[in-house]
């Protein structure tokens, strides 16, 4: 199945506006989501970029934000979301800078690909404490029921 993903910020494709980035005020965008089956008991958002440190040789794949365990029921995330605000029960996993919470598009050269992925699981997953992104999909492996995705893209201004 696939999850029908959307932000009031940016369409498909599009460019992300500075306001979610390193040259603005690093919040993260509004998202909202469809089409999350009725047997899923939570859901993960990972936002990812494939294009790191150079599009045109891309090394790496830098991930900015990581949620899971959020509420099946839950059908978005204001925008500047902060982990207080975060719908109960939903948890972080550390991002590429070794941290929690949303980490904006900053790409050092050229137009990079964020991609805000989200997937609805068969359940809630145990045992995890900040993990990364190898261990959260090693956790979904086996549990995802549904997924979706919404790209945006950027460049640095300056």
């Amino acid at each position: 199945m696939v999850l029908q993903m959307h932000s009031p910020a940016f369409e498909d494709g599009g460019e992300i506006p500075s306001k979610y980035t390193c040259e603005g005020d690093d919040v993260s965008p509004a998202l909202t989501w469809e089409g999350v089956p009725e047997d899923a008991k939570s859901l993960v958002l990972i936002v990812d970029d494939p294009d790191a440190p150079d599009p045109a040789a891309p090394r790496m794949t830098w991930v900015h934000w990581l949620l899971y365990n959020m509420p099946a029921e839950t059908s978005g995330l204001p925008e500047g979301v902060t982990a207080a605000d975060l719908p109960s029960g939903t948890q972080e996993g550390l991002n590429d800078w070794k941290r929690t919470g949303y980490g904006g598009a900053c790409p050092p050269i050229g137009r990079h690909r964020y991609f805000h992925k989200l997937y609805a699981l068969d359940t809630v997953l145990e045992g995890l404490n900040k993990p990364t992104r190898a261990q959260l999909e090693s956790a979904m492996k086996g549990h995802i029921l549904a997924q979706g995705q919404l790209v945006g893209t950027y460049q640095k201004h300056q």
